[in-house]
């Protein structure tokens, strides 16, 4: 009732509801982003309280990515199966379950079921595949301009929240600061129940830019499923396919670079280097507000240009920053200039692989063969989530995993000028 009232509303000021869809998908987004980021804060705190190693916080942080990655084939089927509002809804109920009882938390198996599990599998019904499919169903015309904003919104919950939180550890407690998380899962579940819905069709219109004449896909394929075996189906389908494995692979290095490393281990990392909780959340502050303006613009660009050479730049700046950091000196100027070149392309990554997915296996199908590239991105997450925790265990530095995800960040860059685009896969095939 209220959508369909507000949608008129609209209408008659030539607004389309589309863009009321991607701002509730946004908030949501940038909701999960700030609950999967705020335990990378609390690693030093948690630490001192109870005594963990970081390996051990690592394994409970590296285990949320995992399920965060994993979920999001499922989550795509969920979505086809039960819609988006009750999938937000349930997501955003997860998220604040697990922050709002980690208070209260004395063991490490307790803090793996709420941080580890509940938070993981919350997070992960929103992930990045929401954002993909709201574009796709949504969005005809300015869709890479849409990817890139849902996926900026990462960036934003950083922006936003990272900071406050920081404050509120070092001046009042830890479990204060998730407070905040807490009250913005409450409000986006409100915000789903009032505005969301499924597709255009179920208010009557058409997608934002759909004409009524717009040509079929050039890669139709067969219709996507929505039984539980369906994600494997599909799966089993991609792997055939060598743009998925380059996707995967470059994806994986993705997070292995960003979520798992930067976004969970920077403020120790800092700490190590003499800079407290505060000022450090501030570098990432910055570098949210660096990526918000970085993958907005990817998204811009995803539209007009080659999206394998964006991706080439993208990962090949992100390693050259990567290196870079450990000589920072951990100073102003040494961790702005890293928060610049690293921000601008964080996750600027996003719009040109969601574009080369849809161009490879078809509009309908490419939400659903995204999540499995997204779970590459969240393994790789994982994988450096623990990978640089036991390396501060072992080594007490973070040096040797900063280099490696450097390196990771070369190869990618050169393994996506590998893919083939429609024009040479046509002449490919006229060739034969």
């Amino acid at each position: 009732m209220f959508a369909q009232a507000l949608a008129g509303l609209l209408a008659r000021r030539r607004i389309h509801y589309a863009w009321v869809i991607a701002a509730v998908t946004f908030f949501a987004m940038l909701t999960t982003s700030a609950a999967l980021g705020l335990p990378g804060a609390m690693l030093q705190p948690l630490s001192k309280e109870f005594g963990w190693t970081t390996d051990q916080l690592s394994s409970v942080f590296a285990v949320r990515f995992a399920l965060f990655g994993l979920l999001g084939p499922f989550a795509a089927v969920f979505i086809g199966r039960y819609g988006l509002r009750r999938v937000m809804i349930a997501a955003a109920g997860f998220v604040a379950t697990a922050m709002v009882l980690a208070t209260q938390v004395t063991q490490l198996w307790q803090l793996f079921i709420l941080w580890g599990l509940v938070l993981g599998c919350g997070t992960g019904l929103t992930a990045l595949v929401l954002g993909a499919m709201v574009a796709n169903r949504w969005f005809t015309a300015r869709r890479g301009l849409v990817v890139g904003l849902l996926a900026a919104s990462t960036a934003t919950g950083q922006l936003i929240f990272l900071p406050f939180a920081a404050w509120l550890i070092e001046n009042v407690g830890w479990r204060y600061a998730v407070i905040p998380v807490f009250a913005a899962c409450v409000m986006v579940a409100v915000l789903v129940f009032l505005f969301m819905q499924d597709s255009p069709k179920t208010m009557g219109l058409r997608a934002y830019g759909e004409t009524g004449d717009d040509p079929t896909p050039a890669v139709a394929g067969p219709p996507v499923p929505h039984s539980f075996w369906g994600p494997f189906t599909m799966l089993a389908e991609a792997v055939h396919n060598r743009t998925f494995w380059i996707l995967a692979g470059t994806f994986f290095i993705c997070g292995l670079s960003t979520n798992g490393l930067v976004q969970t281990h920077f403020i120790s990392l800092c700490g190590d280097n003499g800079l407290t909780a505060v000022p450090a959340a501030s570098v990432l502050s910055m570098m949210g507000a660096f990526d918000l303006v970085g993958t907005t613009l990817s998204g811009y660009l995803s539209d007009r240009y080659d999206n394998r050479k964006l991706l080439f730049w993208y990962y090949g700046l992100r390693g050259l920053s990567l290196f870079w950091l450990p000589y920072s000196t951990f100073t102003l100027y040494g961790l702005s200039m890293f928060a610049l070149f690293y921000g601008l392309d964080w996750i600027a990554t996003i719009p040109p692989t969601v574009k080369l997915t849809a161009q490879a296996f078809g509009k309908e199908r490419a939400g659903l063969v995204f999540g499995w590239v997204f779970a590459a991105h969240q393994l790789g997450a994982a994988v450096a989530a623990y990978g640089a925790g036991l390396t501060r265990t072992l080594l007490l530095t973070y040096n040797p995993a900063l280099f490696a995800a450097g390196a990771a960040c070369l190869v990618a860059a050169a393994g996506v000028l590998l893919i083939r685009t429609a024009g040479q896969r046509m002449t490919a095939t006229a060739a034969a």
